[in-house]
Order: C-alpha cells, then structure tokens, then sequence
C-alpha cells in the first residue's frame, strides 16, 4: 500500500536537504512504496515544482502569511513569549552560550516597561526550564494550545492523508503549526537538523515531535541533554546537504570559475564568507584582508573574494544595507578585490534557496584560504580540505545603533560550534590584523597545514563522508513509517 509523507521545506536549506540530495529521490523510489507532499513558500512553489518535479512528488503551498496572521492576532504576546522560552529553556547540561546572547539580546533591544513587566519574569521561568526536565515539556504542551482550529492545513490533510509528517525544525518556525496538527490528529512526525548550530542555538521544541535525525553524536547528544529527546528516537544520519561537495557534483571548471569573476589564476585566492552579521559588522575584516592583498604584507601576491551574506539584501535594518555599500566601495578602490552575491531564489526562501551551490563549493575548493566569522562555511570548507580562518575583528561598540544589540566577535568564541572549531585546532583564530596576516601567510606558504585536524573536525561533526548520507536518511524515514500502523 502507497504512503504519503508530508515535508515542511520553509527555508532555502531546507530545499538543499530534502530536494537537492538523495532523500526524497530514495523515498520516491519505486520499491519504497512512497508519494511525497512538499509544502514550500506559497510565491515559489510553481518555480521549485518545475525544477524538481518527478513522478510520486506533489508540491503545495506553506501557507507562510496565514501562519504569520495567527502569530501575530492570536494572543501575539503569549505566543512570542513561549518562543522566546523555548529557544533559551534548554538545559544546562548543554553548553548555552548561544541561548545566552539571545537572552541579552532581548534585553538590549527593549525598553524599561518590557525589561521589568516580561524580561525579568521570565528570567525566572529560565531558570527553572534550564534545570528541571518537567519545566521543559510542560513548555511544550503549553503550546500544543495555540494550534488553529480549524487548521491552517486541515484540508491538506483530508486531501492527502498523509501517514507522516516531516519538518526541517521541530516547531522552532512556522512550521510549528503544521507538526501541532499532524500531532493532534496522531500522525507520526519527524524533524531533521538542517543546521550546524541548530541543536545549540535553540531549543525546547515547538510542537510534540516523535523522531529525530541528525548529523552526528555530537548533535544527538545536544538534542538528548539539552531537550530531553529520547535517544532511541534520535537518528545520526549524516547531513545529506553535503553529499554533492563528496561528489564533487556543482563543481565548476577552475578556469571557468576565476573567469566568472574576473580572477587572476596566478595569484593566490583568499575567500571572505560573510557571517553573524546579526550580531557585528563584518566590514572590519574584510577591510582588514583588501588591505592585506594590495599590499606587499603577504607571502604570495594574492586576490579576494567576498562572499555577501543573505542578510546585507535586507531592507530593514538599513544598516546591513549599508555594510553591503562599503563592501561594493572597497571593491572600487581595491583592483584585486571582487565580490560575490548570493543567488535569491524568491519569496520567504530569499537568498537561501540552494540556487548557487556549484559558486559555494568552487570558491571553497579553488581558494588557497577561506575566512569567515564562525560560519558553517568551517564545517563545508574542511569538507574542501582547504585551510580556513576564523577572523574576529571587532568595531569598536558593534553597530553602533540605538536599540540594536551588538556583540564583540572576541566573545562568541565559546558558542558551541565556534568552541568545538578552536578545540578541534581545525583552522587559526585572528583576533586581530596581525594574527590575520600571519595565519594567512602561514597556509599561503604551506596549505597541508593542520590537514589532519580539518579531517577529524570533518567527522566528528558530520560523521559520514562516504556521499551517502541523503539515502542513509531516507532508509531511516522508511523504517520509521514502516513501524506505523496502517489503517
């Protein structure tokens, strides 16, 4: 008998996962028995339905404003106030440095009313999700009360019947409407990490979610002692995301991708990967790295790229706009800087959508060094084996902004991710314009530096690198549906 399985791709990674690797193919298998339901951003469905479209897969719209309408109508203080729990109410058997800086950054981002009427009641109410596993799940039933009646997607699910639902988060985003009411119907539900940092960043789930797949022990280990999932129902699979770098499937011709961008081929390649810009202005380094290029500061005579973060395309705040305008300004002033944008697929998907995975992977495995913040760019540029940077260097008070919190690169170096980095001694850290320079020119000199550490980094953070992990992940879906009565 066929079965029908929901999946929720409400953001761009969650495409790359589900669609650009192996999983939904090997579920569409015909031996597998299998019809798969897509619920993507409503504005994109039909451009991400004729690209993928295949026997056995149907696409239907996310229904993204609508859940946005409930947010925002239906008790919105309550609502915001649970999200706000669950995404700082993981234990502290955890490692919380993430959850901590949101919690400050709430604080810094309100005023005095909000900061004495909801951010210090729920200090409290912190403090007894971090330590007392009971807190925690009755955080997540007290959500179970906000889920539409009737449903956002009650006629999808009359329509298709699926027998499960699958969600690249479990409820952290919209999609928490979606896994409520696959729940209240009793319909099995899962959810996969897409994201290197997920498991840590946040946490108390959304909505009553059974099963888990994620990349490695160490994730699993985040998920079971930071929000109680039971172990047996958390699957280390891989992240399926990156069996196309193993195969080096979006690879581009090395010739073709330096005339893309007007590359010289006999200078060094330093590559600049955007990143927390949420957080801090990336500007001083990379002013920091045109500087060092065009001058003689450096071992080889080398060029940069830099890669533009989804976030400096937003219009609001107006200052990552801004940052975007220096960073196309040093591009003028600077003859061996180029810079490269992101690929926007549309919609709520913005520029996340996986459209310009053959430009990530070229750049990460043709430049000499690639730096970044604390990116997941690490992660996929050890995949590369290519020797990486973590630089850290800090505008003095951050933005600089009224009511915008900022917070000193410098500080986030003991974030879950970025600790296990510096731990694993998987690339260098440079605080500052000299270390900057001296890292560069140590792997400009000898690129097979700290090899074996990004190798080891590699898999204890992803664990398989045998370009299977989208088939090892949807064998494990399979198995869980099997064990699901049919009726």
């Amino acid at each position: 008998m066929t079965k029908r399985i929901f999946i929720s791709a409400d953001h761009g990674m969650a495409i790359i996962y589900f669609l650009q690797s192996d999983v939904v193919s090997t579920l569409l298998a015909q031996r597998a028995g299998v019809e798969v339901v897509v619920l993507t951003d409503d504005d994109t469905k039909e451009k991400i339905a004729s690209r993928f479209t295949r026997p056995g897969l149907t696409f239907e719209g996310l229904r993204l404003k609508q859940a946005n309408d409930y947010a925002k109508k239906v008790q919105p203080r309550m609502q915001w106030l649970l999200g706000y729990l669950r995404r700082v109410g993981g234990s502290r058997r955890i490692n919380t440095e993430a959850m901590d800086s949101h919690i400050w950054e709430v604080w810094g981002e309100n005023g005095w009313k909000f900061r004495l009427g909801i951010w210090i009641p729920s200090a409290l109410m912190i403090l007894l999700l971090r330590n007392f596993s009971f807190a925690r799940k009755l955080l997540v039933r007290m959500q179970n009360r906000f889920t539409p009646t009737p449903g956002l997607y009650t006629d999808l699910f009359d329509k298709y019947q699926p027998d499960m639902v699958i969600a690249s988060t479990p409820g952290w985003r919209m999609d928490r409407y979606l896994l409520r009411e696959s729940a209240r119907r009793g319909i099995p539900n899962m959810t996969v990490i897409v994201g290197w940092d997920n498991s840590s960043s946040y946490n108390v789930s959304g909505a009553d979610v059974q099963w888990a797949t994620c990349w490695s022990e160490l994730q699993k280990e985040e998920l079971v002692k930071g929000s109680d999932w039971n172990p047996e129902h958390v699957h280390i699979g891989g992240i399926p995301s990156y069996d196309g770098y193993f195969r080096k499937q979006w690879l581009m011709p090395r010739d073709e991708y330096f005339k893309l961008h007007g590359l010289d081929p006999k200078r060094k390649l330093i590559s600049y990967a955007s990143s927390f810009v949420h957080f801090a202005p990336n500007f001083p380094n990379i002013e920091a790295l045109a500087k060092l290029v065009s001058s003689d500061a450096l071992a080889e005579p080398s060029q940069l790229l830099i890669r533009l973060h989804p976030s400096h395309f937003q219009d609001k705040p107006k200052i990552f706009a801004d940052e975007r305008a220096q960073v196309f300004e040093l591009e003028k002033k600077y003859p061996n800087v180029h810079v490269v944008q992101p690929v926007a697929l549309g919609g709520s998907l913005g520029y996340y959508g996986g459209e310009d995975m053959d430009e990530k992977s070229s750049m990460m495995a043709y430049s000499d060094v690639v730096v970044t913040v604390y990116s997941t760019m690490l992660v996929e540029t050890a995949v590369h084996d290519t020797p990486m940077i973590a630089a850290t260097i800090d505008t003095p008070g951050g933005w600089n902004k009224p009511k915008k919190f900022s917070l000193s690169l410098k500080e986030i170096g003991d974030w879950p991710t970025h600790q296990r980095f510096r731990w694993a001694k998987a690339g260098r850290v440079a605080e500052n314009e000299d270390q900057l320079r001296d890292a560069l020119n140590l792997y400009l000199t000898d690129s097979t530096v700290d090899a074996a550490q990004r190798r080891k980094f590699v898999e204890d953070e992803i664990t398989f690198t045998d370009a299977t992990s989208g088939k090892r992940t949807a064998e494990f879906i399979l198995q869980v549906l099997k064990k699901q009565p049919v009726e």
